[in-house]
């Protein structure tokens, strides 16, 4: 399950584009890593963040969805662009730059590793739990699930995941569209405000950068998804027009953000002002939680298809991201250390590596899931300016053809990205040094 190894002069060669096939079918040859980005992303920054951030805080933090999104746009879209235009992943690029970004790269991709991994497999775990009526600690079910998920990544191909993500996503999306539009009939349990002085405390600054950090992604993902798009193109033997792989993109990102949005509601209309507040102990009840704030707007009957459709997202969130960690893995450590030999074994390595480290970090924040899944989504935005400059610097460098360079506006909105986030993470650490 490695990458594809292709170069720029290779790219250069004719793409295999079957005029005969209408703009449907061609389009259809390049769906799928778009989606996969939208699986990895609707998972715990919108089950998990987004409802949390509604039923404390009302519509005050809407504003911060909606920025994240549009001031980290730039950095995810330079993925399917620089691949596109390249033929060589965003990591292939980060060598460009020079060694020392590639081991910048791996130390960002380590130091969450098992968090990130952890937060996903303990809220998958608790869905799982609360799906079958389980009477199993998160631990216990947790590497249950992890267990199956390195068998699955072992034994299956890219394809796999592939078809399965299309499947969930379909099911997530109608499923959460319904009772969002149901949701807004019914009206909130309270009024729901546009502003909250409570964001501005220490807690509530803290909530504010981990809610920001995973919003839509974290910055690092954009490298999977360039992965991803090399993967496709392989299993397809179907080198798509830069249009068509920008479209998948763009349907996979804009799914994300209406959806944060959509969580979000579901948390304000029907938790906030009542009275009713989410665990920060357990990871059974906090899903549990979450899956009732479905089921009191669909009613008791819908039960059994809310918990299968919320666990069926976070199982394939569980999979993408044991999968894109390895997947990144392998290649940094090819380029760095094995003159960007690909190795199947590596990646199968890592698969291992990254389902224990986070069955570790799970038995040791057991008792506190919230603050598992903050330190998580805190990292994330931390590093997220880093990655975001390099990835501008790649789409507009030397090594990208003049005519697939991001438009000016694209440009401008990448640098205000640039800066809004690297402000922010000044903020937080000065905030954090203070206290």
């Amino acid at each position: 399950m490695s990458t594809t190894e292709s170069s720029t002069a290779d790219w250069a060669v004719p793409a295999n584009r079957a005029p005969a096939d209408t703009s449907f079918v061609r389009f259809l040859k390049t769906l799928g890593p778009g989606l996969l980005f939208a699986s990895t992303a609707i998972g715990v920054s919108h089950l998990v963040q987004s409802t949390r951030a509604g039923a404390g805080y009302g519509y005050a933090l809407l504003w911060a969805i909606v920025i994240a999104n549009l001031l980290k746009y730039p950095a995810f879209e330079s993925a399917p662009r620089y691949t596109n235009a390249t033929g060589e992943s965003l990591i292939d690029g980060y060598l460009r730059l020079g060694k020392w970004m590639l081991y910048v790269y791996l130390l960002i991709t380590i130091a969450p590793l098992f968090i990130i991994n952890a937060a996903i497999g303990f809220t998958t775990a608790g869905l799982l739990n609360n799906l079958l009526g389980l009477d199993l600690s998160a631990a216990t079910t947790a590497l249950f699930l992890l267990a199956v998920c390195v068998g699955v990544l072992l034994a299956g191909e890219y394809s796999l995941l592939d078809n399965l993500i299309k499947i969930i996503c379909v099911v997530l999306f109608v499923s959460t569209i319904v009772a969002f539009v149901l949701t807004l009939a019914r009206g909130p349990v309270a009024t729901v405000p546009f502003y909250s002085s409570d964001i501005w405390t220490a807690s509530g600054f803290a909530f504010l950068i981990a809610l920001m950090g995973w919003m839509p992604a974290p910055v690092d993902l954009s490298a999977w998804n360039s992965l991803w798009t090399l993967e496709r193109i392989k299993q397809t033997a179907y080198r798509p027009r830069m249009s068509e792989t920008l479209l998948d993109f763009k349907l996979g990102y804009l799914m994300t953000a209406f959806l944060a949005v959509c969580f979000m509601t579901l948390g304000a209309f029907i938790m906030y002002g009542s009275g009713q507040s989410f665990s920060n102990q357990s990871g059974t009840q906090f899903t549990n939680q979450v899956v009732q704030l479905y089921t009191a707007t669909l009613g008791d009957w819908s039960y059994i298809i809310i918990a299968a459709s919320a666990f069926s997202v976070m199982f394939s969130t569980t999979l993408v991201v044991l999968d894109g960690y390895a997947r990144a893995m392998e290649r940094t450590c090819a380029l760095l250390f094995w003159s960007g030999q690909h190795s199947r074994r590596m990646y199968n390595l890592w698969v291992i590596i990254s389902a224990v480290g986070a069955y570790w970090m799970i038995a040791q924040f057991l008792t506190s899931f919230t603050t598992l899944v903050d330190l998580a989504t805190i990292i994330s935005f931390l590093v997220a300016p880093i990655l975001a400059a390099a990835n501008y610097k790649l789409v507009c460098g030397a090594s990208m053809p003049q005519d697939a360079r991001p438009p000016d506006w694209l440009r401008c909105l990448g640098i205000i990205g640039i800066v809004f986030l690297s402000v922010f993470s000044l903020l937080y650490a000065a905030m954090r040094l203070l206290a």
